[in-house]
């Protein structure tokens, strides 16, 4: 492990350093406009949702390292507060790219870019058609972080109202990751998409008081087969399966097979048992992992 001291670099290397750590990151995409009505869209990193009531989204635009100026963004939102912010999908990625260049005060962004402006309800600065998702704040306060360059200034948006694509709803009506296809920020030229094979789930333990990993077996517990994520999802159990239905599941024919293949040779019945239960977490069969794991050898 190497340890690394804000003091000790200077502020991009640490800013690199911080980037491609805290990975990866939402992006909001923010349309601003200024008294004479000259709009701005760029793209921010440092960006999430911190309030439900009332709705918050907060981002930060930082000053720029190389001449500690700030960006036109924050310069509006010092004239008119209000923005929208829109979330990034993988369809309009390499358009938001080219929004980031740093144009001269009073080009607009959504021309350069190829966007479709729409006239917002509640703000004036205008939304992006093409965006699956955009919502439409005003800016409640703006806290500076400090005065050189890198330094950031929390912009915090209170929500006035949220545009969404029906198209990407499931049947739920609930937002479905893969039409939404959003994409986040990583470090350097980096960036990942949230849809596909990149997509998984874990049960959420806010019902359930789990067993938690101390309570295991320590055969189970101390395995060398199954990872820290294995233990986790077992542990997520509110209880073990009973000693009865242990023993009923020990009469299947793949766990007799089993015992007898390795009746001289405990050890590799254990190994084999740990990576029969392991397949069947990776299949979500949380229950029959413990059934699994519970047998006497």
């Amino acid at each position: 492990m190497k340890t690394f001291y804000p003091k000790d670099l200077s502020t991009q290397e640490f800013y690199g350093l911080m980037q491609g750590a805290v990975a990866p990151r939402p992006i909001a995409f923010v349309s601003t406009i200024d008294k004479a009505g000259n709009v701005n869209l760029s793209p921010f990193s440092f960006f999430n949702l911190v309030s439900s009531q009332p709705p918050i989204l907060i981002f930060s635009p930082l000053r720029r390292m190389r001449n500690n100026t700030t960006k036109h963004t924050l310069e509006n939102i010092l004239e008119v507060p209000e923005v929208v912010i829109h979330i990034v999908h993988f369809g309009m990625v390499e358009q938001m790219s080219l929004a980031s260049t740093e144009y001269e005060k009073g080009v607009n962004e959504f021309e350069k870019a190829g966007f479709t402006q729409v006239v917002s309800n509640e703000v004036k600065p205008p939304r992006i058609k093409e965006a699956h998702v955009s919502f439409e704040c005003k800016v409640n306060e703006v806290k500076s972080l400090g005065e050189s360059g890198g330094a950031g200034s929390i912009v915090i948006c209170e929500v006035l109202a949220a545009h969404v694509n029906e198209a990407i709803f499931d049947e739920a009506g609930v937002i479905d990751p893969n039409k939404l296809d959003a994409v986040a920020r990583l470090g350097g030229n980096w960036y990942s998409r949230a849809s596909g094979a990149s997509l998984f789930q874990i049960p959420k333990p806010l019902r359930n008081l789990g067993i938690g990993i101390d309570q295991m077996p320590a055969e189970v517990r101390n395995s060398a087969i199954l990872s820290g994520n294995n233990l986790g999802r077992l542990g997520n159990v509110e209880a073990l399966p009973s000693e009865v239905e242990v023993a009923e599941f020990g009469k299947s024919a793949e766990i007799q097979d089993m015992r007898v293949r390795f009746k001289n040779d405990p050890d590799s019945l254990i190994d084999h048992l740990h990576l029969l239960a392991k397949e069947a977490l990776d299949e979500d069969e949380v229950d029959r992992a413990w059934l699994i794991l519970l047998q006497k050898t």
